[in-house]
């Protein structure tokens, strides 16, 4: 059960499956939630993960557009640093180890990946696909860190370590299409 506030002050209890949403007493009106869940787009149904990703594109495509590939890499690490806290004050609330409504994750994770080219509609297309199918399958080291490393930093570290994959690949096949 998830307790959602609106910006007027009106509260509405949702039923979510287990292990999507926040714990008790956190909302998007909490900075952790509004961080955490990407302003609520870990709430959207059906692969949260996968809404976030997607919801990531938009905002590297721009940040690089304004700020270039520098640009780009500071928000990540600014990102990702917010997404530990968020993450740790979640888990530390009584979130179980990842809770799906938790997608700074995967904005962090796809901005990785989507650092290594420069902004195009088929490599940005290549790179969410890259990172959501790494992300997904979760191949040595990636799954060793999912299942040992723990609190914020392990949400967030698994989806810097399958970007590593997604990034690997995208570079490739960047630097492929342009020879």
């Amino acid at each position: 059960m998830v307790t959602l506030t609106g910006a007027e002050g009106t509260e509405r209890t949702c039923h979510v499956r287990a292990n999507r949403g926040l714990p008790t007493g956190l909302s998007l009106r909490s900075p952790a939630g509004l961080a955490a869940t990407w302003f609520g787009v870990g709430f959207l149904p059906k692969a949260p993960g996968t809404w976030g990703s997607l919801a990531a594109l938009p905002f590297a495509w721009a940040i690089h557009q304004a700020l270039g590939r520098p640009g780009l890499a500071a928000a990540i690490v600014i990102v990702f640093v917010v997404g530990v806290w968020s993450s740790t004050v979640i888990v530390g609330r009584g979130g179980s180890g990842d809770p799906s409504a938790i997608v700074v994750d995967e904005v962090v994770g796809q901005w990785l990946v989507l650092v290594v080219v420069h902004p195009d509609v088929f490599l940005y297309a290549a790179g969410f696909v890259l990172f959501r199918a790494a992300d997904i399958v979760k191949p040595w080291p990636v799954s060793w860190v999912d299942r040992r490393v723990k609190g914020g930093l392990g949400v967030m570290l698994d989806d810097v370590a399958a970007a590593a994959y997604g990034a690997a690949v995208l570079y490739a096949v960047a630097r492929w299409l342009e020879a």
